[in-house]
């Protein structure tokens, strides 16, 4: 099924005209990368109500995950002994690997982009040696080690989505890309 039609459905009227929008338009966006959905919209877990999850041609349980939107309601849940508020929006998670081989990009990428890979946001706190989502680069003469969870933007807006897009076609798209 279409995305478009997907978010009539009446589960879905809690989300709002800009938020929709700006799932129809990443979604159609990320279809020259190859990237897709399988055609549903999930339950969130903990991360909210619902939530697309974009792999390699769509394929379901592709390893190869570019990014996820998490469409939140506005609730309360119980996660990890303590309480967590959600409000209505929108997050949006990219996955990068090989950060270290972009980082000419990033550094000359939008401020937006660029911030979640500077700043000490999510900076990775060693709960396990063997972590395999932990993110080690250099960026600006400066080691980073954050937890690969910090790549996500809480209400991306639809003037952005060529930003979005840009980063991961700068990960995903260079071998990808649809003529």
């Amino acid at each position: 099924m279409e995305i478009k039609e997907l978010l009539m459905e009446k589960r879905f009227d809690f989300v709002s005209k800009k938020n929709k929008d700006f799932i129809i338009e990443f979604t159609d966006k990320i279809k020259p990368l190859n990237y897709y959905y399988d055609g549903s919209i999930g339950t969130g877990f903990e991360r909210g109500n619902y939530q697309i999850i974009y792999t390699l041609n769509g394929i379901k349980n592709s390893r190869s995950v570019m990014s996820r939107i998490f469409i939140r309601d506005n609730c309360k849940l119980n996660l990890w002994g303590k309480e967590i508020e959600f409000k209505k929006n929108n997050v949006l998670r990219l996955y990068f690997s090989n950060i270290n081989k972009h980082i000419k990009y990033i550094e000359n990428a939008p401020l937006m982009i660029k911030e979640r890979f500077t700043n000490d946001s999510g900076m990775c706190k060693y709960c396990n040696e063997e972590c395999y989502k932990r993110k080690i680069y250099t960026i600006n003469g400066k080691e980073m080690v954050k937890c690969c969870d910090i790549f996500e933007y809480i209400d991306p807006k639809l003037k952005d989505i060529d930003n979005y897009i840009g980063i991961l076609t700068e990960f995903y798209g260079k071998k990808r890309l649809k003529k």
